[in-house]
C-alpha cells in the first residue's frame, strides 16, 4: 500500500521501526514522556475529606480496569499477559502498554508496538462488534423506534450482536456491571465519610447513576459541587468511538480545588454572553441566552485513571457533554494547574528554545499558556450546541460525527484567542497580546506532535495551515518561526468564522474538506517536529500524594 506524505511524515516524525520495537527502542519510546511527581497539598482538608479522599482515589481504580475493556476486546487479556512476563522486553512492553493503555502508541499514529494485535487501534474500539459496518449501523438504526435510536446512538450503550446476528444495543451497567458496583459502593463510602454536603450529594448520586445507567442527575449534581476535593468520575469524553463519536470513556480526576486562582479567572466566565453576543458569525446562530452560568475550577490532580489516564495527559477539560445538562446549566471548567505547569516547562520551554527565535523568546509566558486554555475550555460551551438543519432539530455532534471531535477542538483554540482578544480590545483584561500568540504558536508545536489522528493534534494542524496560508504565522530560513502581528488577529476572526458557521449548519461535507486540506503535516511542519525528537513530547505522572494516602 502506497502511503501518503502524511503517513509518511508520521512515520519519520517517530521513528518508528519497522518490525516490532525490541527493549532499546522502547525505552526510547516510553522517554518521550517525562516521569513527574505529583504531589499535592492536603493540609487544608478536613479529617474525613481525607479519608473519602482516600476512597474516591480506590473508586477511580476501578476505572482502569473499565477502561481497557473498551479499549479493544482483547486488551484485559492483553494485560495479564504482559503482567505475568517478567523478562526485559516482557516489563518494557507492559510499562509503554500501561502509558497507552493499549498495545498502539498513540503519539505514533496509533501504531501497534507489540505482535499479534490490531495494526492500529479499532475505529470502534470495543463499543460495537468487531464485524460491524458503518452501513450496517445507520441501517439498522433507521428502523428503531425513538427510544432505542436515543440508545443505540448515545453515550452509555455498547452495540453488540443477539444470538441471531442482530445488531443490539446493551446499558453500560449491564455490559460493565461488576466494576461499576464496585466503584459504586467505594464512593457511597466516601460520600459516608464527608461532611461537604455537595460532596456527599455528588457522590450518592453518581453512585447511583452506575446501576441505573442514567447519568442526568448525577451531572447536575456534579456541576452544582462546592467542595474541597473537586472529582470528575463517570463516563464522559467520547474520543474512543472513531466510528460515531457517540459512546462515552469511563474516566476519573481526582482533584484538590485551588480557590485562590479560581477566584482570578472567574472574571472571564462574567464576560461569557458578550462574547457569544460578538461572535464573527451569522447573528442568528448566535445563542441569545447562555445557560446557566457554569463555574471555572482551577485544581490540582491528585489522581487520574482510565480515560483520563493514557497517552498524552489532560491538561484541562469542559464537561458534561450531554446537551441537556449543557442547555440547563452550562459547562464546568475543570484547570489542572499542575499538569499545565508540568506540561510548560518539561516540552514548551524546550520547544521553544529551538522554534522561536532569540528575539522572541522572551515572550513565551505560562500565564499566557494557561490563560488560553482556559479560554479555551470555556470556547467549548459558547457558539453553536443544538441546531436545526433542513427543519429537523439536532446538534452540532449529532451532525458532524466522526469530525467533530478535531473541529470542535480546533473551533475552541481559535474562538478561545478571538475571546481574550475581545478583552483586550475593550480594556477588561492586561493586554498580552506579544506573550499570547507567541505562546501560543509555540504550543501548536506541542499540540502537533500529538499525531494528525488524535483530536487535539490534527484541531492544531488545521489551525497552524490555516494561519500560515494567511501570512500570520512566518517560517523563516533558519527553521524557526515567529507571529506576523499585523495579520494575526484578523487571521484568528477569520478562522473563527469558518468553524462557527460549519457547526452552526452540521455541515459535515464542509468541515471533512478543512480537515482534509488542513489537518495534515506539510513540509514546514514536518521539518521542524523532526528537530524535537529528542525533547519530550508529554509527562508521565507519577501520582506521589496518591499512592501515599490509599496505597
Amino acid at each position: 500500500m502506497t502511503k501518503t506524505p502524511a503517513v509518511l511524515a508520521l512515520i519519520i516524525m517517530s521513528n518508528l521501526p519497522a518490525a516490532v520495537p525490541d527493549p532499546v527502542e522502547l525505552a526510547r519510546m516510553a522517554a518521550r514522556f517525562a516521569p513527574t511527581d505529583m504531589r499535592v497539598n492536603l493540609t487544608a482538608l478536613s479529617e474525613g475529606d481525607r479519608k473519602a479522599l482516600a476512597k474516591i482515589i480506590q473508586a477511580a481504580r476501578v476505572y482502569d480496569q473499565i477502561f481497557l475493556e473498551q479499549r479493544w476486546s482483547g486488551n484485559v487479556a492483553l494485560y495479564e499477559k504482559l503482567k505475568k512476563d517478567k523478562s526485559q522486553i516482557g516489563q518494557a512492553r507492559l510499562h509503554y502498554f500501561w502509558l497507552n493503555k493499549g498495545p498502539w502508541s498513540e503519539i505514533d499514529d496509533k501504531k501497534a508496538f507489540l505482535p499479534d494485535v490490531p495494526e492500529r487501534t479499532p475505529p470502534g474500539a470495543n463499543f460495537y462488534p468487531a464485524d460491524m459496518t458503518k452501513a450496517e449501523f445507520e441501517t439498522w438504526v433507521a428502523k428503531l423506534p425513538e427510544a432505542r435510536r436515543k440508545n443505540a446512538t448515545g453515550f452509555f450503550h455498547v452495540i453488540r450482536r443477539d444470538s441471531t446476528g442482530a445488531l443490539k444495543e446493551v446499558p453500560y451497567s449491564e455490559v460493565y456491571g461488576g466494576e461499576l458496583i464496585k466503584c459504586a459502593s467505594l464512593l457511597r463510602e466516601a460520600a459516608a465519610l464527608t461532611t461537604n454536603a455537595s460532596l456527599k450529594r455528588f457522590l450518592e448520586s453518581r453512585a447511583a447513576s452506575f446501576l441505573s445507567n442514567d447519568y442526568y442527575a448525577s451531572d447536575v449534581a456534579w456541576m452544582d459541587l462546592d467542595a474541597p476535593i473537586d472529582v470528575t468520575i463517570g463516563p464522559y469524553e467520547t474520543y474512543n468511538d472513531e466510528l460515531f463519536g457517540y459512546k462515552a470513556g469511563f474516566e476519573a480526576y481526582v482533584n484538590i480545588r485551588d480557590d485562590q486562582e479560581s477566584a482570578k479567572l472567574k472574571f472571564l466566565g462574567d464576560h461569557l454572553q458578550d462574547i457569544e453576543n460578538n461572535l464573527p458569525i451569522d447573528p442568528k446562530f448566535r445563542n441569545k441566552k447562555l445557560g446557566a452560568l457554569a463555574p471555572i475550577r482551577v485544581v490540582n490532580q491528585v489522581y487520574c485513571a482510565g480515560d483520563g489516564a493514557h497517552g498524552v495527559q489532560t491538561a484541562a477539560y469542559n464537561l458534561p457533554n450531554d446537551e441537556r445538562v449543557v442547555t440547563e446549566k452550562g459547562t464546568k471548567r475543570v484547570m489542572l494547574k499542575n499538569v499545565q505547569e508540568a506540561k510548560f516547562n518539561k516540552t514548551l520551554v524546550p520547544i521553544a528554545s529551538r522554534l522561536l527565535p532569540a528575539a522572541t523568546r522572551g515572550d513565551l509566558s505560562f500565564d499566557a499558556f494557561f490563560t488560553h486554555i482556559v479560554a479555551h475550555e470555556i470556547s467549548h460551551g459558547i457558539g453553536p450546541h443544538q441546531i436545526t438543519v433542513a427543519g429537523r432539530a439536532t446538534s452540532v455532534r449529532g451532525e458532524l460525527k466522526d469530525l467533530y471531535s478535531a473541529l470542535e477542538e480546533a473551533k475552541a483554540d481559535v474562538t478561545g484567542l478571538f475571546m481574550l482578544q475581545y478583552l483586550y480590545d475593550h480594556n477588561l483584561m492586561p493586554n498580552q497580546e506579544r506573550k499570547l500568540y507567541t505562546t501560543y504558536l509555540a504550543s501548536g508545536f506541542r499540540s502537533v506532535r500529538f499525531g494528525v489522528h488524535e483530536a487535539h493534534g490534527r484541531g492544531m494542524a488545521l489551525q497552524f495551515n490555516y494561519l500560515m496560508d494567511k501570512g500570520a504565522f512566518i517560517a523563516a530560513a533558519d527553521g524557526t518561526f515567529t507571529v506576523d502581528f499585523s495579520k494575526i488577529k484578523a487571521a484568528v476572526r477569520d478562522l473563527t468564522h469558518d468553524l462557527l458557521t460549519i457547526e452552526a449548519t452540521g455541515d459535515y461535507a464542509a468541515a471533512k474538506k478543512m480537515l482534509d486540506s488542513l489537518g495534515v503535516l506539510r513540509p514546514a511542519m514536518q521539518k521542524a517536529l523532526a528537530g524535537l525528537r529528542d525533547i519530550p513530547v508529554d509527562i508521565e505522572p507519577v501520582h506521589v500524594t496518591a499512592l501515599e494516602l490509599a496505597p
